[in-house]
């Protein structure tokens, strides 16, 4: 991250990003496989979705935690005291020397409350795993992980997915951290072009997250913006910058981009000081299943139409 920093400085040129349900209170908060884990904490429980319910309300975040090297406890409190559903997290730690031997993952899931959670490693780092992470309240039905282009010798990257249920329909959650800038404009586009081959096939209702490395106008964005919606972009409040720089011009890294299965309803930055980005949180509807017509029966002159009914 120092190196990236200075690389900016010198060459003036695009500037960098690091390496590597609707309640009051929540509005409060708002305002203010390579190898893979999946587990549940067993000290915690999920919460019901009511049945029958047509629309769920649902909040998500995105934080890149920086392996938490400023402390997992405050990452922990940034998201306890925004009470998402599901949480992507970026730059995270399993058992590594950084990390103190913690299995971060864990850790946080059971230091916020969200049960369930799982580990995608990209690489080896400090003498433990490296990668990407998911926090959810939702049970996960299934997970799995897509390696994305990269360039030769530099770090794997991956593209994380897992299929959570709520309120008895399926939702795709997908988790990625691009390539670093700057000068990597290119390879950003290939993930993207890659991500999205994956994601548009599809059907179900989706919600890819992460720290994109780029920033909105950027061609790898335009790219998901094709299929997906910029939450922040339709419903954002204050500031939208993730990543915040002390001499070059602060950027927006970080993204909740969702299918037209959702609506958006709001969106912010939390300027929170726990990492070197800061984490973006969004409440969304996921809209009711898709239901098909009722076949009819055609009577009468073309145009007018009646439903059959029983004698």
């Amino acid at each position: 991250m120092r190196i990236d920093r200075l690389l900016a400085g010198l060459f003036l040129a695009t500037p960098l990003a690091c390496a590597s349900s609707s309640s009051a209170s929540r509005h409060e908060a708002l305002s203010e496989p390579s190898s893979l884990s999946m587990t549940q904490s067993p000290a915690r429980t999920v919460s019901a979705v009511a049945p029958g319910q047509e629309e769920v309300d649902l909040r998500v975040m995105t934080f890149n935690i920086q392996s938490g090297i400023q402390g997992l406890d405050r990452v922990a409190e940034v998201i306890r005291s925004a009470a998402p559903d599901i949480v992507a997290l970026q730059e995270v730690d399993v058992r590594s020397i950084r990390a103190s031997g913690l299995d971060q993952p864990a850790v946080l899931a059971e230091r916020t409350g969200l049960p369930y959670y799982a580990h995608f490693r990209t690489t080896s780092l400090f003498g433990g795993d490296y990668g990407v992470a998911l926090l959810s309240r939702f049970p996960l039905e299934s997970v799995r992980q897509h390696p994305l282009p990269v360039v030769e010798g530099t770090e794997p990257r991956t593209l994380a997915h897992a299929l959570v249920k709520v309120n008895g329909q399926e939702v795709s959650v997908y988790v990625t951290h691009l390539t670093r800038r700057p000068f990597n404009n290119a390879i950003r586009v290939r993930q993207s072009g890659a991500i999205m081959a994956l994601v548009s096939q599809d059907p179900r209702p989706k919600l890819l997250m992460g720290d994109m490395n780029d920033t909105p106008e950027s061609n790898s964005l335009r790219l998901f913006k094709r299929e997906l919606m910029d939450v922040f972009a339709q419903r954002g409040e204050g500031s939208d910058i993730t990543y915040p720089l002390p001499i070059i011009p602060s950027l927006r890294l970080d993204y909740v981009l969702a299918s037209e299965r959702f609506m958006p309803r709001r969106s912010k930055v939390l300027r929170v000081k726990a990492s070197d980005h800061y984490p973006v949180v969004a409440d969304l509807t996921l809209l009711g299943p898709v239901r098909t017509p009722s076949p009819q029966l055609v009577t009468g002159e073309p145009g007018m139409a009646s439903t059959a009914s029983s004698q």
